[in-house]
Parts: C-alpha cells; structure tokens; sequence
C-alpha cells in the first residue's frame, strides 16, 4: 500500500477530497491506455540511467564494527570476540569471516573503519541529513537528503517519486524513519508504501479492492477519473505535491517497480527473500527489499532508504551477528553485483552504516553496548574509487587511529556523486534564509572522489 499523506479538509472542484485522491495501493495499477501498459512491460532491460541516484542502508541499533570489518585479533579475549578475519580478493585487506560474499569482490566495496562524530542517540537522524538531531536547528528541521533531491532535481521521471523509503513502521519509529523533509515541506516528504495504514486505504474514488483485481475496469475507471479531474481545471490550481502525486496515479510504472514477478527468477533468488517479521522494535530482515531498491532505482527513483534489521545488540552479540551477517552480505553484495552488471555502479552510491558503533568490552551479557565514539561505514558504486579501507581504530578498535571521518564528509561525497556541490550549494529555509547542504569545512572525501 502506498499512501501519500495529504491535508485533510481540502477538496478539488469536482468535490474529492484531497486525503481520497491521494491514496492508492500497490497492486497493478494501469496506466493512460492498454498500450502503454504493454510498451512498459516490453521495456528493453539494462538501459542505461539518465540520472544520478543513492541508496542508502541503515542499520537500526548501531553494528558491531569490531565484528564486521574491523576484527582486532591483537586484543585482549574481552575485547577481541569469536570471529576471525579472512583475506579479500584485494591484498591486504581482511573482513570479518561471516562477509564471505563480500571478501570475493572487496575490489567493488570501499570500507570506512573510523567514523566518528555520532550523538549517541536511537535515531537515523545523523545517516539521513549529515546533521546531529541535538545539533542547531532551522525552524521545521534538517531535511535528509532525499527531500533534498526531491527539492533540487525534482522527478526524473512523472512516474516514479524522487525520494521513497522501503523501511516499514517500527515499534521504535525512528529506526522506521525514511528521511524527512524538515524545512522543505511535505511536497519533499518521502513516498513510504510500507508505513501505512492496510485494505481501507486501497480505495480510488469509487474503486473498491475487489475492483482493482479487474484491470480492464481500473483502466475505464482511471481514463475517466483523469478526464474529469483535467475538465474540472482542477490540477491548474494545485500544488507540487498533488502534481507529483497525479503523476504517480496514472500510471503503473511504480507499481510494476515493486512487483519482483517481472525480475529474471535467477536474479530474485540471488538475493533472497528474508523475512517480513519485524526484529523486535526494529526493521525487518527482508532481502527483497535491496532489489526493490534496485528496480525504483532503475525507474527513475533519486533516493531510496531502507533498513534492515535491529542491531542494539546489549546481549547475545555473537548468535545474533551469525543469523544477520550473513544475511546483510547477501543482500549487499547481491546489489553491488547488480548495478554492476546492468551498467549503473557509476550512478547508483550505495552507502551502508548505523547511528554508532558498539563497546570495545564485551559485556557480561555477551553483548556490546553503545558506542558513539568510533563506528564504521560501507560504501560502493557511485564511480567512486572503490577497494581499499579508509582509516584506521586503535588496538581495542575504541578510537579512531588515524583518518577520522565525519558524517558530513560522507554526505559532501553522496552530493558529489550526484552532480552537487555541497558546500557551495544553498536552499532556503522557512525564513527564507540559504543553507548550505554540508558546511565548507567538510569537503568530499579525497580518497574516494579525488
């Protein structure tokens, strides 16, 4: 279910009201005519993107990055944990031994061993703006960079939303977050099919679910809806938002982006499935999530975030990392692969990382507990100079050693991948004043762009 959140009591000129117009469900939805259903279902694959796109992975809890890609076997036992390294396809680099997937083609990832910076807090505030939820404020917030794109590059295609998230509603909502739009508004707002409501939403003006099954009598009912939406005047005199939005009702582009039935079964089973259950407070452990990310990607979509999984690992660290590790290098390897394979690494940045990382003592729980000191980040595609590791932790992997990386590093090197300069590059907020999307100081990372 898709449900594009609009202002209540407003209605159009032929009496629907906004909240009506603006929901819809997932299932196959039809376009202007029967032909161009068909001319989109016969679409040649691997056509090359038109636009700049990023995916971003958020580990909700904080991972433990002394177990994933940074193991420290010079430690003492409280420190050092159960896992072993294991060489990569690049010399000298190793990983931990659940990343098996990843070690065979380490030459398409680069690994950033020693972010710091982070608030401490539950939030993905910080991985979805660059900016700390306790930091300075404008007026309505920091938005995260998807409503950015949303504001500065609009829709690559009519379509498709410039900016979704795939995560779903969480019992800790802020691991659920999206991205929000902050001082950009809701026209910017995220498009979260996930996060909604359930059947009672799946209504089109006088469409019922069960009439949805019938896609002749959705296409009648469509053609004639627009028709009279187009007489009435009314779309001369909405908003961006509801522009955005009409564009999405009236076609299937969107919703043929989420359905994985029209994707080579081979590629499907390369990623898995996972599971819908949510983990706890958490994200779900769903895998076909990283290739829906992929196909909206495809489509035209500008940002995408999802999670995956709920990483505050207070006990039970090492049982837990061996049911997810192996799991998240499916899904992220399986993904990099692909936007190799279709021709798209150079357009697509793939960003992967949590709030914090975790203690360098294991707990008497056998868990590791908050750590905002130091954390680590995964990184690939976007053209960016892949196969190598950026910075270093001491021997307890408690601090950074040397290249400490900052947050807003990363995101000045997301907005160069996409054809922005960051520091240089303003929007406006609620009082009209420009803000910069990264401040000056924080140029993108050298080692990955320069």
């Amino acid at each position: 279910m898709l449900t594009i959140a609009g202002s209540q009591g407003e209605t159009f000129c032929d009496g629907i009201s906004r909240r009506g117009f603006l929901k819809i469900g997932t299932l196959g939805l039809g376009g202007a005519t029967l032909p161009q259903i068909l001319q989109a279902e016969s679409t040649t694959r691997h056509k090359p993107l038109d636009h700049k796109a990023v995916i971003m992975i958020f580990l909700a809890g904080g991972p433990p990055h002394q177990d994933m890609w940074d193991l420290k076997m010079d430690a003492p036992s409280a420190v050092r944990g159960e896992f072993k390294p294991i060489s990569t396809n690049v010399d000298g680099i190793q990983i931990g031994e659940l990343f098996p997937q990843m070690a065979r083609m380490m030459d398409k990832f680069a690994v950033i061993r020693s972010m710091v910076g982070a608030s401490g807090g539950h939030d993905a505030v910080q991985c979805l703006t660059g900016r700390k939820a306790n930091g300075p404020q404008p007026p309505g917030g920091w938005p995260s960079i998807g409503a950015v794109l949303s504001k500065l590059k609009g829709q690559s295609d009519p379509a498709i939303p410039s900016f979704l998230g795939l995560s779903p509603k969480c019992g800790h909502d802020q691991w659920g977050d999206p991205g929000k739009p902050g001082f950009l508004g809701p026209s910017h707002s995220a498009f979260a099919p996930f996060r909604g409501g359930g059947k009672d939403d799946m209504v089109l003006k006088d469409i019922s679910i069960e009439r949805l099954a019938d896609r002749k009598s959705l296409l009648k009912s469509f053609d004639r809806f627009r028709s009279e939406v187009d007489n009435s005047g009314a779309m001369a005199g909405v908003d961006t938002f509801t522009e955005q939005a009409f564009g999405v009702l009236t076609s299937s582009r969107l919703s043929e982006a989420f359905d994985l039935s029209k994707e080579d079964p081979k590629v499907v089973e390369r990623y898995g499935k996972g599971t819908e259950k949510l983990t706890a407070d958490g994200p779900w452990k769903r895998l076909d999530q990283f290739l829906m990310a992929r196909r909206l990607v495809e489509a035209g979509a500008r940002c995408v975030t999802l999670g995956f999984s709920r990483w505050d690992w207070h006990g039970n660290n090492f049982g837990r990392a061996r049911t997810d590790f192996p799991m998240l290098d499916q899904g992220i390897t399986a993904l990099v692969q692909d936007l190799h394979e279709r021709g798209m690494d150079k357009d697509v940045s793939v960003v992967v990382w949590g709030e914090f990382g975790r203690t360098p003592t294991i707990n008497p729980q056998g868990g590791r507990d908050h750590w905002p000191k130091v954390s680590t980040a995964l990184l690939a595609g976007g053209g960016m100079k892949t196969g190598q590791v950026i910075g270093s932790t001491t021997r307890d992997g408690g601090e950074a050693n040397d290249r400490p990386v900052e947050f807003p590093e990363v995101f000045s090197t997301l907005y160069h991948n996409l054809g922005i300069d960051a520091r240089r590059t303003t929007i406006d907020d609620l009082s009209g004043r420009p803000r910069y999307l990264v401040e000056s100081q924080y140029p993108p990372l050298p080692e990955l762009v320069g």
